[in-house]
């Protein structure tokens, strides 16, 4: 692949991020990401029209078996609060009409396509940031109790209502010996009781309490990626230095003799100190190794065969799929490649809109339709009816 200037928007295109967005209550992405991101809430009313349930509660339950999705049981009895982790057999559950408890079922959109594409309505966030959809449904009261997140959150309700209850919290403290992350001394400062179609943002750190109000509430929470700096430089490093090439032993040829052998020589620390140098120096593994970290499939994630041979053809990504890039390299579930040029073009078409048409398909270049093939064969895109 040759290397040739990225293609800019005519300046006559206006970007979708200063395009109204009803999903943000009017503002455009760009207002809303100046004025609230990671900085005050916001409350959305009628933020999706005449929104449904993408799952009922029979299929979200159903949904809680499977041993390939993360799920958890909240119940709060006189008792205290109990939690519980999934798969859960039907008759795990409470009965329905017992107050006070709630289930959550995590990364929805990695097995549903509605509801990957609900999660698709939040890109206006980097995809390195978006994380993932949550559903969960509560008997009358229930809830999680008074907590905060350390990531940004968007709670859409989808049926029933949730009286919300947020506040700038100072005191952080939480109850001792209880299974959740429950603040001890929750101040809230506002009130809202949020009906389907609504939608409350909350930044890092804001304390919230959601109370389900009457029977048969759903939410769905759309979370964020927050990495934490110590661990994502430990990922880093162990990735660039495993694929690090540097043959240099260490030598001490001025070594004297020592009265004090337990003692680590100063020049043996220097040498170590001078290899992270010369690692961290490798911009470009770095950029590679970010990249692949990434767009690491989640956890028990896994990919089909896809049902027909390769033929040239529009096409989509795998709702699994995560696909980055950067000037010089695509990343694609962990792997990174090189590319320039109108193949990179293509690929950070494929990337950003998740799908390409047939003529785009047709066009690229003998090596990208081979890597294209290569993907399609793994499942982690497939071949699109539609056409262009």
């Amino acid at each position: 692949m040759t290397h040739t200037r990225v293609s800019r928007p005519s300046p006559n295109t206006r970007p979708v991020t200063d395009q109204a967005n009803s999903l943000l209550g009017g503002l455009t992405p760009a207002q809303f990401m100046r004025r609230h991101w990671q900085k005050k809430p916001l409350l959305i009313r009628n933020a999706i029209p005449g929104f449904q349930p993408l799952l009922s509660r029979r299929a979200l339950f159903a949904l809680a078996a499977d041993e390939a999705v993360e799920s958890r049981l909240i119940v709060h009895k006189p008792a205290g609060w109990q939690l519980k982790h999934g798969p859960f057999a039907g008759s795990a559950f409470p009965p329905f009409k017992q107050k006070r408890w709630t289930l959550l079922v995590q990364g929805v959109d990695l097995h549903l396509q509605a509801a990957h594409e609900l999660l698709q309505r939040f890109r206006f966030v980097p995809d390195a940031r978006l994380d993932d959809l949550m559903m969960s449904w509560a008997s009358d009261g229930g809830g999680v109790g008074p907590h905060f997140d350390s990531y940004d959150v968007f709670l859409l309700q989808a049926s029933g209502q949730r009286l919300w209850r947020i506040g700038r919290q100072k005191d952080l403290s939480l109850e001792p010996d209880v299974p959740l992350k429950i603040l001890s001394h929750f101040e809230p400062e506002e009130e809202h009781l949020l009906n389907p179609g609504d939608m409350l943002y909350l930044p890092p750190r804001w304390a919230h309490d959601g109370i389900a109000v009457g029977d048969d509430c759903m939410t769905y929470s759309v979370g964020f990626r927050v990495p934490q700096r110590g661990g994502l430089a430990a990922e880093l490093l162990q990735r660039m230095a495993d694929e690090w090439e540097d043959s240099a032993l260490y030598r001490d040829p001025d070594q004297p003799a020592t009265a004090t052998p337990a003692a680590i020589p100063a020049s043996l620390e220097a040498f170590a100190a001078d290899g992270m140098q010369r690692l961290l120096a490798e911009r470009a593994s770095l950029a590679c190794a970010l990249g692949e970290v990434m767009t690491e499939p989640k956890p028990k994630v896994w990919f089909e065969e896809p049902g027909r041979e390769w033929a040239p053809g529009a096409l989509m990504l795998d709702r699994r799929t995560r696909m980055m890039y950067d000037a010089r390299h695509i990343f694609i579930n962990g792997e990174s490649f090189r590319a320039g040029g109108a193949d990179a073009r293509l690929m950070q078409g494929l990337a950003n809109g998740r799908t390409l048409g047939e003529k785009a398909v047709r066009r690229a270049s003998e090596g990208a339709r081979a890597l294209l093939q290569d993907w399609y064969e793994a499942g982690w895109l497939h071949l699109r009816p539609d056409g262009d």
